[in-house]
């Protein structure tokens, strides 16, 4: 592995990344002079090392430009969802401390709202166009040398936390000089070792690169000098498309992609030749074991799966040979071990669920939230990232929830994700959320809300169905109560369930029934 630098001197003209509607491509030669020239232009706008850039676009090449040069001039990058209210961007982009904002035009129209948020003085730039109050990022960049800046070092990511459960928190650690061609370990130690990516790689990403696994696997491809074919925005068919065009070899989802892809005809599945596929990985969000069956059933045994957070903390990681003998797990710790914690912070015996820690001696700051820092942590080293779950005999992982969702209901606890993954193979249901609600006599009961494949099929006939379904498959304790169906569920663009949203929702709306 080695800076794209040295690609564009051995193979100048190879795609570093290629978009896979618009076919538009950057070789390494053309990647190697943009990104020294975005590294000087950043210089040129008074962004020295250890300072910070956001950025807040659509998925395009001038995305992986900007980090390039970021790179190239040791400067920390926050990728900003473009999903956010301007509120929202604005509290981000001011947090991080960012002193240029760039922006591209397809966001044009709320430059002034974006404008309006951050601090005075961060300088505004757009891709593609311009607004009022913001220069070109095109012109800047083209009118400076395409020579390396003469202070060159290492850039890192300080990304933050989805707000699944609450504000995003930036992510950091603490910032060290490194030479450009610096790769983090345990990067390399998955994506080359575990993942088998090479130079002869073809990457597929399907996801945002704002968000941490696309962003950081779309970097490291061009570290091993493979070909990064980024989507636009995922589409099922698309992607299978994109698979057979570009003879992609690896490729990274998350389980609702794996969902609307199963759930697409079988005539249309069966159009795309995907046999190219060596390594599909699979992280962000729980898998039910059907899905994953399904898709080891289509694919072969290539999907592999890991269990990580933006906090880069620890990891575990398994094949899909290890998953069949152990289904439902994500795998065994690949750095440092797992500790199941029990109420107390008390080390609980195999098979006991408790909360998930990594015991790496890795630490991590929720950027400007001392509090939330303290709280992830049982001593230095030993961090969580809010899950709870539970080891075999053999040392595999397996998740049960997120420790905020557990419903405590006539004092036994219920993990829903159980009944989420179950829901979400139904026929008739395209996505589910459950979690728990208040309930006079039990403290909290289950409650399931839906989104069908047919919205037209909605009916109290139709809930009273699918809660029989749940209770011949699950514990009764675990099957919902009752079940609402919505047009659509909150998601975020890389597919996790934002299901603190609905949650708040009800319990708000209970406690305006009790005032």
């Amino acid at each position: 592995m080695k800076h794209p630098s040295h690609h564009a001197k051995t193979t100048p003209d190879k795609l570093a990344y290629v978009m896979a509607g618009s076919g538009k491509g950057l070789t390494y030669a053309e990647l190697d002079a943009v990104s020294n020239r975005g590294a000087q232009a950043l210089r040129s706008l008074g962004v020295q090392k250890g300072e910070g850039v956001a950025i807040l676009m659509e998925n395009r090449l001038e995305f992986m430009e900007i980090l390039w040069a970021c790179h190239r001039a040791g400067i920390i990058y926050t990728a900003v969802s473009r999903y956010l209210t301007p509120e929202e961007a604005g509290y981000i982009i001011q947090d991080c401390g960012a002193k240029v904002f760039v922006t591209s035009e397809k966001y044009a129209e709320r430059g002034d709202e974006f404008a309006a948020q951050v601090k005075p003085g961060t300088k505004l730039m757009m891709v593609g166009g311009t607004a009022p109050g913001y220069d070109s990022w095109e012109a800047l960049v083209a009118a400076q040398p395409s020579e390396p800046v003469a202070d060159p070092c290492a850039g890192t990511d300080m990304l933050y936390s989805s707000g699944t459960t609450g504000r995003p928190k930036g992510i950091s650690k603490a910032w060290v000089e490194e030479p450009i061609d610096y790769i983090n370990p345990f990067l390399e130690m998955l994506v080359g070792g575990k993942c088998g990516a090479n130079a002869d790689s073809v990457y597929l990403s399907p996801a945002p690169l704002y968000h941490a696994a696309p962003l950081r696997f779309c970097l490291i491809m061009a570290n091993f000098g493979g070909t990064c074919v980024i989507m636009e925005r995922f589409d099922p068919e698309a992607y299978l498309a994109a698979v057979e065009r570009y003879r992609v070899t690896h490729s990274q989802l998350v389980p609702t992609m794996f969902v609307r892809m199963l759930k697409l005809p079988e005539e249309v599945r069966a159009k795309y030749d995907v046999s190219s596929i060596r390594t599909a990985v699979h992280a962000a969000a729980p898998c039910p074991r059907e899905i994953k069956q399904k898709m080891i059933d289509w694919w072969g045994p290539v999907l592999v799966e890991y269990y990580a957070g933006t906090e880069g903390n620890g990891a575990t990681f398994c094949d899909s040979h290890e998953w069949l003998a152990h289904p439902g797990t994500v795998g065994k710790p690949i750095v440092g071990a797992i500790y199941i914690a029990g109420p107390d912070g008390e080390e609980l015996p195999q098979g006991e669920t408790g909360g998930v820690y990594f015991n790496t001696g890795i630490d991590f700051v929720y950027f400007g939230d001392p509090e939330k820092t303290a709280k992830s942590f049982l001593k230095p080293g030993v961090g969580t990232l809010g899950d709870v779950g539970f080891l075999d005999g053999d040392g595999y992982l397996y998740l049960t929830d997120r420790a905020s969702y557990t419903i405590i209901s006539g004092g036994v606890n219920i993990y829903p994700q159980e009944t989420e993954d179950l829901l979400i193979t139904h026929d008739k249901i395209a996505d589910a959320a459950v979690f728990g609600v208040p309930d006079e006599e039990m403290g909290e009961a289950v409650k399931a809300v839906v989104q069908l494949m047919n919205p037209a099929e909605a009916s109290d006939a139709l809930e009273a169905e699918l809660i029989a379904w749940v209770k011949g498959r699950l514990s009764h304790v675990k099957a919902p109560k009752s079940i609402d169906f919505r047009a659509e569920l909150p998601r975020t663009a890389t597919g996790k369930l934002m299901k603190r949203l609905l949650k708040d929702e009800y319990w708000a709306d209970a406690r305006a029934g009790a005032a």
